[in-house]
């Protein structure tokens, strides 16, 4: 697996940190009830909910240990670089292109992209084409849709609250 940014702003860590407590305070007592209900219920070899429930509470477990060391490990960026006029990470960087009339992406850590919301991560080959460019400047881009040439129009940094 390649190597992931360790980068996250404080509204993505709140949102780790809130599905962290979801899934530890209710989520998994929740299912630990139905697994404890459905083994009450007798054999558990043809109990389709216990055996649902058992594998529930492994893919729990699995996303709780995840969070716990990958919060452990992040860093939370909560103020925008020395340098506004360039791209780093938590930056709003409205594009312009030949094919579209013009896109905008915010840099983010890799536990925060949405390609909805346009936030794509900095270890993306968008990421990392954009990081330390300015506005004026063109960024070659390749994609499995084949390369795209893009004009940085603005860069701008919005408080990361």
């Amino acid at each position: 697996m390649a190597k992931q940014s360790n980068y996250i702003t404080p509204d993505g860590a709140r949102k780790l940190r809130d599905e962290l407590t979801w899934l530890w305070k209710e989520e998994r007592p929740r299912v630990t009830q139905g697994v404890s209900d459905a083994a009450a219920e007798g054999d558990r070899s043809e109990n389709a909910e216990y055996i649902y429930g058992k594998k529930r509470l492994r893919e729990i477990d699995r996303r709780i240990r995840f969070l716990t060391q990958r919060l452990d490990i992040l860093t939370v960026v909560d103020a925008p670089p020395p340098a506004t006029d360039k791209v780093f990470f938590g930056a709003w960087v409205r594009l312009g292109s030949e094919e579209a009339d013009e896109v905008v992406y915010r840099v983010v850590g890799p536990d925060e992209t949405d390609a909805a919301r346009g936030h794509i991560s900095l270890d993306s080959p968008m990421g990392k084409a954009l990081l330390g460019r300015r506005e004026g400047d063109e960024v070659h881009v390749r994609r499995p849709a084949g390369e795209a040439l893009f004009t940085v129009l603005e860069v701008v940094y919005q408080p990361l609250v």
